[in-house]
């Protein structure tokens, strides 16, 4: 449980971030009341932490012996996200584990400050294993993150 009378961080600006990638919402993203739903924010998160390492690796991260997984998303909303803007994705890296690596992510439609912050962990386990034991990070992944490391 939360305190909820603890201070909350601030609003990330861009300059809390390190790697950018610019999306597109699509028609089929905005939902009833005209803004981003809330499970295509996740998406995009996802999609941007899995480029960047795709990028920076230069391969595939499926084909890796060991995999990050989702342990742990959650996300922050400031202001509304909506079509057809584009949407510019920064992420920082907090932390940098044994077998994990806590990303933070902001999406910024056109201003300075974020219109939404999300959390998201991944935890590496054995690709090669049905029962997925949580093993080591790849050192492939731990040098494509630590660059994003934030201050």
């Amino acid at each position: 449980m939360t305190d909820a009378s603890a201070p909350r961080p601030p609003r990330p600006t861009r300059a809390d971030f390190v790697h950018w990638e610019r999306v597109t919402t699509r028609w089929a993203d905005i939902d009833v009341y005209g803004h981003m739903n809330n499970a295509r924010y996740f998406e995009l998160i996802d999609t941007v932490v899995n480029n960047h390492l795709a990028e920076a690796i230069g391969r595939d991260v499926r084909g890796l012996d060991a995999i990050g997984v989702v342990a742990e998303v959650s996300c922050r909303y400031f202001a509304e996200v909506g079509y057809p803007d584009p949407v510019d994705v920064g992420v920082v890296v907090d932390r940098v584990g044994r077998s994990s690596v806590v990303y933070r992510v902001g999406l910024f439609q056109g201003e300075e400050y974020a219109a939404a912050e999300g959390r998201f962990v991944h935890v590496y386990v054995d690709n090669s294993d049905p029962a997925r034991p949580v093993v080591e990070m790849p050192d492939e992944v731990r040098r494509a993150v630590e660059p994003l490391l934030g201050g």
